[in-house]
């Protein structure tokens, strides 16, 4: 009887993408269970609507290789929820997020945990490909003719040094050849507020996307603020007349419920996004990775003008609390406010930022 066996279990990663028509936290929440009931090891990344999950152990559980695991989850997810998914699996996190990328919805890729043929996956990809890897850092690589995946493995480690520093040359020549020991931690996805606007019509106007932005944020503030929690991130979700979708997500300066703060970081994502020609049909703004307000560093400024549109949120959010969301006119004065404090003018396009 042949007792040889591998010295470690061959692992398996996978990094998912979902791709529903309409996104919501609580439609996330049920795929993520449904992902649950085939491996506990999921690690949720609300904000671009994508997990890690660890299926090593699941596959002995469940008597099935990579592929087949894989087939059932996103046969699950299709029949419970009518979802599609982009399913990208491999023997590290690195190898699973590159091969989600270059998968489609409704289909998986999957490198299994051998040599050859993450060597095969890995070589001939692009250098920008390889996570931690941006634009400026494949620039810099280009230049010294170092300009796919293979070129990283290959160049010798105190070259990549030089060029990229100790830190980053390390990280780049081990997941370039394939090695990435960082695990998948689950954990329960980070709490997360939302707010959506659907026009009455496909909206071509960028004014109205603007109003439109504006008054999300206005609603998340208060919410916000009601709630006693601070958001670290902001995602801008913006389904078109197609129903076809595009995300974003940015982070403030600071960790806020300030609706000015959050106002100025919304609309530096919708200019972003280009929209002039585009008919939208939804907005959607999702207040990420939520704390509780005491664990907020407020900068110190002298912008008076900063200071009185704090005292005038607080006039506002305890008007509210008294007499509802129909109070018109300290809302209005509100909204004029924050139009002045990010550039958004009710006579102009929506796009000039002010002086």
């Amino acid at each position: 009887m042949n007792t040889t066996t591998s010295s470690r279990r061959p692992r398996a990663i996978l990094r998912i993408h979902f791709h529903p028509a309409e996104r919501t936290d609580e439609l996330y929440g049920q795929l993520l269970a449904v992902i649950d009931g085939i491996s506990s090891r999921v690690e949720p990344l609300p904000a671009d609507w994508s997990a890690y999950v660890d299926l090593t152990g699941a596959l002995t559980y469940w008597g099935r290789d990579t592929e087949g695991l894989v087939a059932v989850l996103r046969l699950r997810l299709l029949a419970l929820h009518g979802v599609q998914c982009s399913v990208g699996a491999g023997p590290t996190r690195s190898i699973a997020a590159m091969a989600a990328d270059a998968t489609p919805p409704g289909a998986a890729t999957v490198v299994r945990d051998d040599p050859y043929e993450i060597a095969v996956f890995l070589r001939t990809k692009a250098a920008s490909a390889l996570p931690g890897i941006g634009p400026k850092t494949a620039m810099s690589l280009a230049r010294y003719g170092i300009t796919s995946v293979g070129d990283i493995a290959d160049t010798r480690l105190p070259t990549l040094q030089r060029i990229l520093g100790a830190t980053a040359a390390r990280q780049a020549h081990d997941r370039a050849r394939g090695i990435d020991e960082r695990p998948v931690i689950p954990g329960a996805a980070p709490r997360t507020m939302s707010a959506s606007h659907r026009f009455d019509r496909d909206e071509l106007d960028p004014e109205q996307h603007q109003r439109a932005v504006l008054g999300l944020v206005q609603d998340l503030g208060s919410r916000l603020r009601t709630s006693g929690e601070i958001a670290q991130a902001l995602t801008l979700t913006v389904t078109y007349a197609d129903r076809t979708q595009t995300t974003r997500t940015r982070t403030p300066t600071e960790a806020t419920a300030h609706s000015p703060a959050l106002a100025t970081t919304a609309r530096a994502l919708l200019t972003g996004l280009g929209l002039q020609r585009a008919r939208v049909r939804t907005l959607t703004l999702r207040a990420e990775r939520l704390l509780p307000a005491e664990d907020t560093v407020h900068q110190l400024t002298l912008d008076a003008r900063d200071d009185r549109l704090r005292r005038l949120e607080s006039a506002l959010d305890k008007a509210m609390a008294r007499f509802g969301p129909g109070v018109a006119g300290v809302a209005s004065a509100f909204h004029r406010a924050c139009q002045q404090a990010t550039g958004v003018h009710p006579s102009g396009s929506g796009g000039r930022t002010a002086a």
